[in-house]
């Protein structure tokens, strides 16, 4: 039955995101601050992960890079995304935490301790990172 509420808020989702995008584009400062993060996946069937990852890459701005096997037996596996708005790489990975319960309802009891999967609210640095150099702003 969250196929049927999943699908309508996906699209909402897309189109929202692309107006956001759009509108940055027009804007002198677009503010782009790409970031990669490494969000550890709850949901485990291969079925589940392609949805995922294809319901991440379809939403503008966010793109599925790549998938790291766990390092050791009931670890999870490691989604790597890219965010073009990745200011805040907490709430980046918060957003990721509501696609995945919203698409997976089952998986809202498993926290692997990140934002959006339980009470953290900040994010270890160890799940993120600029791509590029980031540059103080000047006054």
């Amino acid at each position: 039955m969250h196929v049927l509420i999943y699908i309508p808020w996906l699209i909402k989702e897309i189109f929202v995101a692309g107006f956001q995008v759009a509108w940055a584009g027009f804007r002198p400062d677009a503010g782009y601050d790409p970031v990669v993060v490494r969000y550890p996946l709850r949901v485990r069937s291969e079925w589940q992960i392609f949805w995922f990852t294809t319901s991440i890459t379809a939403t503008p701005s966010t793109l599925s890079l790549g998938l790291r096997a766990p390092e050791h037996a009931g670890e999870p596996h490691i989604l790597l995304v890219q965010a073009a708005f990745g200011a805040d790489p907490a709430d980046v990975v918060a957003g990721l935490a509501d696609m995945e319960e919203r698409m997976a309802p089952h998986v809202k009891s498993i926290d692997h301790g990140v934002p959006g999967q339980g009470s953290a609210t900040a994010l270890d640095p160890k799940f993120y990172e600029y791509p590029t150099h980031r540059k103080e702003k000047t006054k």
